[in-house]
């Protein structure tokens, strides 16, 4: 009898104890969009060298630090891999602020990323190259398509050999990777590949906050 009802209770826990299990992994929404942060912590993401650039303080991930410095995802969605993707930030930079999202990366511990791209995020900084442009590769110039203290939405699409960058709904930079491709000069990991995200602390002077970043994978 007492072997029946511990078989019982334990059948009565796997079951109620499964929802919940399911609840901690990342779910889609009605578009197919993957958060990729929780809204509390940095659970699922990896720094390296000056971790204390990043921190989450009221429900927004703040950018704001030593630098160089950069947050990987290495999260469950997509075992952290993708090749094909559309991805959607909510953004918000302070002045002279400097950051990026990077993409088809892998985690580095410590310099700028050797592998991938970066969408630049930089309304103010001194650099020249601003939001909505494909870092060195195909720039945005001047003049940002964001303003420092307002929300944005920067969305970065990858599909097959074909890179579009948009802020607020319009597309800032379109690029196609040409046959023979081999990086810009000193940057030859700056190929379209696969990988994962990551986001940029650029210098001590730069503070930028991200309040969601969402991916839905492609075919």
């Amino acid at each position: 009898m007492r072997w029946k009802l511990a078989t019982a209770l334990l059948g009565f826990c796997a079951l109620t104890l499964t929802p919940l299990f399911a609840q901690d992994k990342p779910q889609p929404d009605a578009d197919g969009f993957y958060p990729l942060f929780d809204g509390k912590t940095l659970d699922g993401w990896k720094v390296g060298k000056n971790p204390e650039t990043f921190k989450v303080e009221d429900g927004v991930v703040v950018v704001n630090g030593k630098g160089p410095a950069h947050l990987f995802y290495e999260g469950p969605v997509n075992n952290h891999d993708f090749k094909n993707f559309h991805l959607k930030a909510v953004v918000k930079t302070f002045p002279k602020a400097n950051s990026g999202i990077y993409f088809h990366t892998t985690y580095q511990e410590a310099n700028w990323p050797d592998k991938g791209f970066e969408s630049q995020v930089n309304a103010t900084h001194t650099d020249r190259k601003k939001t909505g442009g494909l870092y060195n590769v195909k720039d945005v110039m001047d003049n940002a398509p964001n303003k420092d203290g307002e929300w944005f939405l920067y969305e970065v699409i990858v599909e097959g050999k074909k890179v579009t960058l948009k802020v607020d709904g319009k597309v800032t930079t379109e690029w196609e990777q040409p046959d023979g491709w081999k990086g810009p000069e000193k940057m030859p990991g700056r190929v379209l590949d696969h990988g994962t995200i990551a986001l940029q602390g650029h210098d001590p002077g730069s503070k930028v906050l991200y309040k969601s970043v969402a991916i839905k994978p492609l075919p």
